[in-house]
């Protein structure tokens, strides 16, 4: 299985909403000892969890270029899509609520509709990861939203081991497994 986590590459974008997916990555790299090399635009980690081969993949491409980085990675390792899981931060979800999925809608989410037009299809595993969106009274959009941190009261290593703790149950027990201990 391919786990891709999506972010913006750069220092700046480190703790922003955007990157959870690249939090989620360094999680479970830090979980199951993988460690980080450039490969497909972007850095990889091979590993193993619960037995499973897993490669973990943050594209370097920024967000709205994922797909060059992740067909890439997919050809390579000859998955299919439904073997590709992408872990990305959602707007439209409260903060830390969580939806493991097989295929669906691209909400307009530009680094899944680069993901769909690279991996020729929307049928991909996805973990959706709760960022909300700003409060009333907050003038800004929310593309300037997930651009800005998380709040020091947001409990962002709760919501990343958690997210964490998903893609294993996804990779060890399956699809219908995550979804009921997660959704």
């Amino acid at each position: 299985m391919l786990v891709v986590g999506l972010g913006n590459p750069g220092r700046e974008y480190a703790a922003n909403r955007h990157n959870l997916g690249y939090m989620v990555a360094d999680e479970l790299a830090r979980r199951h000892g993988g460690s980080w090399r450039s490969k497909f635009s972007g850095q990889l980690a091979e590993l193993r969890v619960d037995g499973a081969r897993v490669a973990l993949l943050k594209p370097e491409t920024y967000m709205n270029e994922s797909g060059t980085s992740v067909g890439a990675a997919a050809r390579f390792f000859k998955l299919d899509p439904a073997d590709v899981l992408v872990v990305h931060d959602e707007g439209d979800f409260d903060l830390a609520r969580m939806q493991a999925r097989l295929g669906g809608g691209l909400a307009g989410h530009n680094g899944l509709r680069s993901i769909a037009q690279h991996l020729g299809t929307q049928d991909f595993l996805r973990l959706r990861v709760g960022v909300g969106r700003p409060e009333r009274g907050d003038p800004r959009p929310l593309a300037d939203y997930v651009l800005s941190d998380f709040e020091p009261f947001d409990d962002v290593e709760g919501i990343v081991a958690r997210a964490a703790d998903a893609v294993e149950t996804l990779v060890a027990d399956g699809l219908d497994e995550a979804q009921r201990r997660f959704n």
